[in-house]
């Protein structure tokens, strides 16, 4: 049975084995980074981190290139940490273990890092081989990109010599990638008392889990299920009907992926326990017929929670939160006008949290039109508002507007066409790209994004189509050939 080990071309895939090794969620990139600097000392290409964190590699022209244009290979060296319920896995130790499943590798039980894994693979492989043709290189490895872009925002002007950015994250073969949409992160938060559980009460889990999540930019257009809503769909009747009271809450995982799996524990009175379970079942039967082709796999649960918890939260409090949640906007907000089948205005109800005092409720909101997404902030915190709670904004960032004439995109275009025979489709994405903030920090950048195909990014289906791995590395070298000399 073949391995990741057995995959060509072996240079880029020994690559990316090499990153699946180091552990490095957002925000905990400190060994990967170590190891990138220590593989760069050991390859022999110039490397160092700035004062923020960001590895950068230069590989200078080989011979007869020096003329040509400098080029930015871009990637980030973070991962999106996602996981089943039942897959035991710490990843801020534990190695990420792959397996090829036909035409594909994916991970067991856990998100794989291809996003953007690969893309780093790519440009190390580019930087290590001393043979390949091309002129001045540069590479730029972000960390933190997944959770606020923070090394593309924090990166100093004035480091690059190129003026030509190759961004390695898009996540579908022959396409090229000529703008992405802004985001801005939100917070409803319900300030609320803690009550003494009454006694003559049963307490009970709601659960749901097996959902398919997904990148909340890439996917959210394929209509998933949100365990966030689903949760408080089951929670209103329970709370206006049979006087539940709701002793904790827990849905999602990240902002920036759609939360599939989510619990609630509640208290029920004894008498309407029975009915009550009969709702919550006739609930889940509607929600997975109405999902059961975009999440198959869901599975419900509704199970007696031993020991009963001693508290929960203030009612009014949590009806309000529970509305709040129904009400506020989650998914696709606008289709664009300008790409057929590009979302351009999204919400995700990404995650439900509560504890010492505080119900906070987090969403993702991304625009490639900024007024909208102001707009949809603005919506967003009257529903918020109007439940009782406080409503903030953070993280916020600019899209990157498509320039459809800029020079560099008829060299990809022709490239990929000599290498593939096949025509080039030039799009947008509705995900996030670092290019949107490195644009403003160096704007006479020339900048393109491409790369394999990945799906299901942010979530534990997350795969990479092998052959797409090895077009994209002869398309790169045949790129870095034909980039033009400097005028």
């Amino acid at each position: 049975m073949a391995t990741i080990k057995d995959l060509e071309p072996k240079n880029v895939w020994n690559n990316f084995y090499l990153l699946t090794r180091q552990p490095r969620p957002s925000k905990h990139e400190e060994k990967v980074r170590a190891f990138l600097l220590e593989w760069a000392k050991e390859k022999g290409v110039e490397a160092f981190a700035d004062e923020t964190g960001n590895v950068i590699m230069r590989a200078p022209a080989t011979k007869g290139y020096e003329n040509r244009r400098g080029v930015i290979l871009q990637a980030h060296m973070d991962m999106v940490p996602q996981k089943t319920a039942e897959t035991k896995h710490d990843f801020l130790t534990d190695p990420i273990e792959t397996e090829v499943l036909g035409e594909w590798l994916g991970a067991k039980g856990t998100t794989l890092g291809a996003d953007d894994g690969i893309g780093v693979a790519l440009a190390m492989a580019v930087v290590e081989d001393k043979k390949l043709p091309h002129g001045p290189v540069e590479v730029l490895i972000t960390y933190d990109e997944e959770t606020g872009m923070t090394g593309a925002e924090k990166l100093r002007p004035g480091l690059f010599k190129g003026d030509i950015l190759l961004n390695l994250d898009s996540e579908d073969e022959g396409e090229l990638c000529i703008g992405c949409a802004g985001g801005l992160d939100g917070i409803g938060d319900f300030s609320y008392k803690t009550m003494k559980a009454p006694k003559g009460y049963k307490a009970f889990r709601i659960g749901v889990k097996g959902l398919q999540g997904g990148h909340s930019g890439m996917d959210i257009s394929l209509y998933r299920a949100n365990a966030c809503k689903i949760i408080a769909r089951v929670l209103l009747p329970l709370i206006q009907k049979y006087g539940a009271k709701v002793s904790g809450i827990r849905a999602g995982s990240l902002r920036n992926a759609i939360p599939f799996e989510g619990t609630a524990d509640v208290l029920l009175p004894a008498d309407k326990a029975k009915a009550a379970e009969a709702k919550v079942r006739k609930i889940f039967h509607d929600v997975y017929e109405e999902f059961k082709d975009t999440d198959p796999g869901a599975k419900f649960s509704y199970e007696r929670l031993v020991p009963k918890p001693l508290t929960y939260i203030e009612d009014k409090v949590m009806l309000n939160a529970v509305k709040a949640i129904l009400a506020c906007p989650a998914g696709v907000v606008r289709m664009s006008s300008a790409f057929k089948g590009l979302t351009e205005t999204s919400t995700n109800l990404a995650m439900i949290r509560c504890g010492r005092g505080h119900l906070r409720v987090y969403s993702l909101m991304r625009s490639a039109v900024n007024t909208a997404k102001a707009q949809l902030a603005s919506e967003m915190r009257c529903v918020f508002e109007l439940a009782g709670a406080k409503f903030t904004t953070t993280g916020g960032y600019s899209g990157w507007t498509p320039k459809p004439d800029t020079p560099v995109y008829k060299v990809v275009c022709d490239v990929w066409k000599k290498v593939s025979g096949k025509k080039m489709v030039v799009n947008a994405t509705h995900g996030g790209l670092e290019c949107a903030l490195l644009g403003a920090k160096y704007p006479n950048w020339e900048m393109a994004s491409i790369g394999p195909t990945i799906v299901h990014p942010h979530s534990p289906d997350e795969r990479v189509k092998i052959d797409t791995v090895g077009n994209g590395w002869e398309f790169l070298k045949e790129l870095l050939l034909a980039i033009p000399e400097k005028k």
